[in-house]
This record gives C-alpha cells, structure tokens and sequence, in this order.
C-alpha cells in the first residue's frame, strides 16, 4: 500500500510570510494566494516557519544580503558571510536559522520545503549580491542550501505548480 492509500500526506514547510504573516525583514508578510495553498493548508500539510525570526531577529529588522555575490552554499562551507545593511555580520544567526529550520522539517516529516526566493535564508533560484543596490545573483539561501544538502526539495513561490506535480508524482496528493 502507498502512502497515499495508506491516507498520509506530506507535510510541507512553508516560509511564514508566504501565509501573510508580518514576518519578513520589514515587518510585512508576503501573502501568496493560490488554490493548491489553500488545499494544502485546509488539510493541515502546512508546517510555517521564518529561520531569521526562529534565531531571535526582531520584526522589522536591518535586509541582510550574502556577501559578494555568493550564496548560501559558500555560507555553509565557511567562505561567504551574510551582513546587513548597517554593516553587522549575522552569519551565526542566519546558521542557526537554518538549522532550526531543518529540524523543524525533519520533526514534521517534511520532504519538501515552499520558500520565499529572493531571502537570504529561503532563496531558491536568486539572491540579491551583496551590494545592497537591489542587484540580483542566481543561487541559494542559507536555509534552501541546507534543507537541499538534508534531501528536501525546495520551491520558490513562483514554483508552486511545480511543488504539486512533484508531490502528486509521488503518489502523496
């Protein structure tokens, strides 16, 4: 028997803001409004997380940016920070995000991951590079790098249709 036969479903961690929660480094949430959202939340697949709030920054706070337009891989592997815009290193805490983010995944059995891209936590295809000048580079956020190294799947917002395909491709819808 499958899992779907079987009834279970995917959870799925979800970047806060994408809900309209005022999460976001500005105070404001970033509501995503979409059919497959509204299926997924009504059944409760829905795990909401925001990694810069879960390591203990305040809402509105300093936008951050991974430094010279690298990534949140180079991050990880010790070769890139992440400053704000007032000049603070905040690499430790955007670690810590991350972190706290994947085992939230882990804990609900998330397998895949719907974030917000653009963040240099939860970008997925593109971060701005560094120059605070709203230039943007492709690649990944501190949070979508680890969740990716762990074998979670990561969606931009602008991915959802994708999300459903593969969550149906897997017998889980």
């Amino acid at each position: 028997m499958d899992r779907k036969e079987a009834g279970a479903m995917d959870r799925i961690l979800i970047s806060a803001c994408l809900l309209g929660r005022p999460v976001r480094y500005n105070g404001r949430g970033k509501q995503l409004d979409n059919a497959f959202l509204a299926q997924w939340q009504s059944e409760g697949r829905l795990v909401p997380v925001c990694p810069e709030v879960m390591a203990g920054f305040p809402t509105p706070r300093p936008p951050a940016e991974v430094e010279r337009a690298m990534s949140g891989l180079d991050v990880l592997d010790g070769r890139a920070k992440v400053f704000e815009d007032t000049g603070g290193d905040v690499t430790d805490p955007f670690l810590a995000g991350a972190e706290a983010a994947l085992q939230a995944a882990k804990a609900n059995g998330c397998r895949f991951a719907l974030l917000t891209d653009g963040s240099p936590s939860c970008g997925s295809s593109f971060l701005y590079d560094g120059s605070f000048k709203g230039r943007t580079v492709p690649g990944l956020g501190v949070v979508t790098a680890l969740l990716q190294r762990h074998g979670i799947g990561v969606f931009a917002e602008h991915q959802i249709g994708d999300l459903a395909l593969a969550l149906d491709r897997d017998g889980l819808e």
